[in-house]
């Protein structure tokens, strides 16, 4: 069974609780007429079951499967307002570029592959098999002002770094701030700042880098490259 491609546009969230009743995902869930392969759309990866299981959860690889997402109920309503289980399902949203996600779920209390994803992938270290998607669509996000007096911070390269954030916020110590490795080789940090100019870098070690995904930046008087964000 093939993955499956559709279309949509919507807010961007990462693996946590989503909004479900937002029109556009209301409306690809109403497609889904039956348990499937994971569809993947513009935003969105959906993980669906058999709504015969009482309980079904699922774990991803990029938070190391710590944490188990359970699954909610899609029916389908009749002109009457009967409604006939249609699938059980989870939606993750696609909020990094990733190549891959390896997850597991756990059906009744079991923990196995996903039985409606034919695509799976051996790990000799715990001899498990993991179900895999490929995420080759994933939007990509930048740092932002994502609400007023709030930056959301993103740093992309390697995975198993330890990114770090100073700039005239903090008085250029590259200690108080720690961005989190959110998934392979993407970093984020929220951090609250009262409306003015600021200058910054990300920190590996005592090496400063500027912010990739941010265009704006500027020189200082000692001759250091900074990246800059204006709140307001």
């Amino acid at each position: 069974m093939a993955l499956v491609m559709l279309s949509s546009a919507t807010a961007a969230f990462s693996a946590t609780p989503i909004k479900y009743r937002d029109y556009e995902l209301d409306t690809i869930l109403r497609e889904i007429k039956a348990p499937t392969a994971p569809v993947i759309t513009d935003d969105y990866i959906i993980f669906t079951a058999d709504p015969s299981n009482r309980h079904v959860g699922i774990a991803f690889d990029f938070e190391d499967y710590q944490i188990i997402h359970p699954y909610k109920l899609q029916c389908a309503t009749d002109e009457d307002g009967n409604k006939t289980p249609q699938h059980l399902f989870y939606c993750y949203e696609r909020t990094h570029k990733i190549s891959e996600i390896k997850y597991r779920i756990v059906i009744d209390g079991l923990w196995t592959t996903d039985p409606l994803n034919p695509v799976k992938e051996y790990d000799d270290s715990v001899n498990l098999y993991f179900s895999k998607v490929s995420d080759t669509q994933g939007i990509i996000k930048n740092t932002e002002i994502t609400e007023r007096n709030t930056v959301h911070f993103v740093y992309k390269g390697k995975s198993g770094q330890t990114i770090r954030i100073a700039g005239t916020f903090c008085n250029w110590d590259p200690w108080i701030y720690k961005l989190k490795e959110t998934a392979p080789g993407f970093y984020e940090l929220e951090l609250p700042l009262p409306d003015g100019k600021y200058f910054y870098n990300y920190y590996i070690g005592l090496t400063p880098v500027l912010d990739t995904t941010n265009p704006e930046r500027t020189y200082l008087k000692d001759g250091r490259s900074v990246s800059v964000i204006q709140v307001q």
